[in-house]
């Protein structure tokens, strides 16, 4: 039996990576070979699966979302690399509790300036876990772009500033964007504005009251139309563009950026074809597999990539909130939920890694019906 590995994060607990490391010590013994992929859906994890596939880590220092300064690095392998939102400006960078006025994604256009001064000319951006939702204006200012309030000054940073806005020159990152390709992994579709935009829909996860959902929405409404007035095009409407607290308005807008699948394109990065191909069983997952997870996720990506070549999969979560009618509509062969081993989530969470090993032993057993399915 070979038996592949290509989970998700279990989020506030372990990594892709530690989670494929528990799953195949519970494997060891019931299958001839266990192949490990971390992967991600273009969020924070994309940099780790990136890593593990063969990409060179290169550290680099850039300003946080609150303005203090954060160690993170890239991926690079040649020219091509790999850019992660999450670590430069997510929520696990902030200090000290959410900021949905003032967070910014100034650390990520650093990140993608140092990617490119360092000769890189192919950038995938993975989008996913912001706590700013300032519409990208951030990392269009760590690429050279020039954003001003109606005195002539630098905005300040954040979402709440950008009803100041009222000057924007691109010609200096349109400079340092040349010959350079852009490629935005994200697997959300909604616009920028709106009640299906980043302020509405993804503001409260970032903190933002009714309140500051207002302010934001229209900070991002001003911006859109300063963008627009400045490059000639309207990216407002785009799906996507709402990704990410606006950062994926701001890539499409002003770094010409493609968008493709954030779990799709992952699986390419890691070469995941290549991995499955002969294999008995696919075993993917993430810590809450729920509605979310039907729409595109890393669970469903995996589960569609594994069909496609012919192997079964099964999925591994700390908790459904999915039928088992549901999953089985989905496609999975079976499915197995931490809360099966351990009804409290705090203890769940925090001995994920035993209880994945236990799941592991569990898959093992089974394996001989699971295969048989094929």
């Amino acid at each position: 039996m070979r038996v592949v590995i290509a989970a998700d994060k279990f989020k506030g607990s372990l990594s892709a990576a530690e989670v494929a490391e528990a799953l195949g010590r519970g494997l060891a013994g019931a299958a001839a070979s266990v192949t490990r992929v971390p992967v991600a859906d273009g969020g924070d994890g994309t940099l780790d699966a990136a890593l593990a596939a063969g990409h060179a880590r290169v550290p680099v220092t850039v300003t946080g979302p609150t303005g203090a300064p954060v160690r993170t690095a890239y991926a690079r392998r040649g020219t091509s690399a790999v850019v992660e939102l999450a670590d430069a400006s997510g929520l696990l960078r902030l200090p000290s509790g959410l900021d949905p006025l003032g967070a910014t994604t100034l650390g990520t256009g650093e990140l993608v300036s140092a990617a490119i001064a360092d000769g890189c000319t192919d950038i995938l951006l993975g989008v996913g876990g912001s706590c700013s939702t300032d519409g990208g204006a951030g990392i269009a200012v760590g690429l050279g772009a020039r954003v001003l309030d109606a005195a002539g000054r630098p905005l300040a940073p954040g979402g709440g500033a950008l009803t100041g806005a009222a000057t924007l020159d691109v010609r200096p990152l349109r400079a340092r964007l040349h010959g350079v390709r852009v490629t935005l992994a994200s697997d959300v579709d909604n616009p920028l504005l709106g009640p299906a935009g980043a302020a509405a829909v993804y503001g409260p996860q970032k903190g933002a009251g009714p309140d500051d959902v207002r302010i934001l929405e229209r900070g991002l409404t001003r911006w859109a139309d300063l963008v627009a007035t400045t490059t000639g095009t309207d990216r407002r409407a785009d799906p996507g563009a709402g990704a990410a607290g606006g950062a994926g308005f701001g890539a499409l807008a002003l770094l010409d950026a493609q968008v493709r699948s954030g779990v799709e394109t992952v699986l390419g990065l890691v070469g995941f074809d290549d991995a499955v191909l002969g294999a008995d069983l696919v075993i993917t997952g993430e810590g809450s597999l729920d509605e979310q997870s039907l729409r595109g996720k890393t669970p469903v990506g995996v589960l569609t990539a594994a069909s496609r070549l012919g192997v079964p999969t099964i999925a591994v979560c700390g908790r459904t909130t999915l039928t088992p009618a549901e999953l089985r509509g989905a496609g999975f062969a079976a499915t197995w939920s931490l809360t099966d081993l351990e009804a409290d989530p705090a203890v769940s969470m925090r001995d994920a890694a035993r209880l994945l090993a236990a799941v592991g032993a569990e898959v093992g057993r089974a394996l001989p019906d699971l295969t048989a399915r094929r």
